[in-house]
């Protein structure tokens, strides 16, 4: 069941519960449209992917921008979305089961689907469903360009798949997906070019043997916010599926530039506020979001705002400052923010956005909560 949100629309910034998934809305904004206009300026189109924010107002947020969809990694995920106003949904992962493809190809008659292929054994059934549902369902054939996860391997092994597809009367064709995911948290710009030269040449030796057997990729799709910018100057991507970029978790802030400076091009945007819950010693203060706050794949929260302070050894319920290094001793009941390692498991651990203008002024106030829609979507 959800829980009552955090804060009420028009409340004081100072007035909010905790812990609270908090979005300055400034900075969510000014992301938005800078990768709205980097991918209008490179002239590919961009379908970006809600795993990171289970929400589809933020969703439609990114249609009016221009996107031409939304990525989803469940089918429960599409469903959420669907039901939220979104006309078009990309299932970027392979689906079975008969209850899921029934699901799958029943939100055919309400929105523009597609979903992801990597083994012939998956064609029929898929094809199945969507005729027993009178939808006409679009497949990517995924390939594996260097993660090692999902994914048929490229060149012919694809083209034989895509051709199954085809003849498929319930399917269309209409594609690759081709994501590189280990290459977006690689540190350097010169591991993330060459994991994506590797994976630009892979995808471009299998879209040319597909034309060569008479099957054209409307759809090239993959990149994330690491490496967008490669995918889009590529000439063989066309639709890309970047995420975290709305948010700009601490791990992401990690990768560098090619100065050798933190990845900054996109703003962090997204934050727990916890409150100081405890006060032991000088040097040590206790806050409210722990292990079930966060997501601690990616390390720590950092802390955003109080020089020094290190977030350290988590509980349930508890987070340890280490403030040893640092010139200010927060008090009890005082605010703290804390950036996230990893955004997306982490918005999945809350049920309310909580929107906030004007964040760091004395007149920052809640503008908006949104309810994150499709936490819990695994299935």
């Amino acid at each position: 069941m959800a829980q009552l949100p955090p804060a009420a629309p028009g409340m004081a910034y100072a007035d909010i519960d905790t812990p609270a998934l908090v979005i300055d809305l400034d900075a969510f904004e000014r992301n938005l449209k800078r990768m709205a206009d980097a991918v209008s300026k490179a002239g590919v189109r961009l379908r970006p992917h809600a795993k990171t924010h289970k929400s589809p107002v933020i969703g439609l947020k990114q249609m009016a921008l221009g996107a031409v969809g939304l990525c989803c990694q469940k089918v429960s995920e599409a469903e959420a979305m669907v039901l939220g106003g979104v006309p078009d949904v990309y299932v970027s992962n392979e689906v079975v089961g008969a209850r899921k493809l029934d699901r799958l190809a029943a939100l055919g008659r309400q929105a523009r689907v597609m979903v992801a292929v990597d083994n012939e054994a998956a064609i029929a059934p898929l094809a199945q469903a969507a005729a027993r549902h009178g939808a006409q369902v679009r497949v990517l054939v995924e390939i594996n360009v260097g993660a090692n996860r999902c994914g048929v391997e490229p060149g012919e092994p694809a083209v034989a798949l895509a051709q199954a597809v085809a003849r498929e009367k319930s399917l269309t064709f209409a594609g690759l997906q081709a994501y590189q995911g280990r290459a977006q948290h690689l540190r350097t710009i010169e591991e993330r070019k060459a994991a994506i030269a590797d994976a630009v040449e892979r995808t471009g030796r299998t879209v040319r043997l597909l034309k060569e057997s008479g099957l054209s990729c409307e759809v090239v799709g993959g990149a994330g916010t690491g490496t967008y910018e490669l995918e889009s100057a590529s000439g063989v991507y066309n639709e890309l599926q970047a995420g975290s970029y709305i948010f700009m978790d601490a791990d992401y802030a990690r990768n560098k530039k090619a100065d050798g400076g933190r990845f900054d091009t996109f703003e962090h945007a997204l934050f727990v506020l916890a409150s100081i819950m405890s006060t032991p010693t000088p040097e040590r203060a206790v806050v409210d979001g722990g292990l079930k706050t966060f997501s601690f794949d990616a390390g720590v929260p950092e802390v955003h705002g109080l020089a020094g302070a290190v977030y350290e050894r988590p509980s349930d319920e508890h987070g340890n400052l280490n403030l040893t290094a640092c010139n200010e001793r927060p008090g009890l009941g005082d605010r703290i923010l804390l950036i996230p390692g990893h955004c997306d498991p982490t918005v999945n651990l809350h049920d309310w956005y909580i929107g906030v203008r004007g964040m760091g002024t004395a007149q920052a106030r809640v503008e908006s909560v949104w309810p994150v829609a499709a936490r819990g979507a695994l299935f």
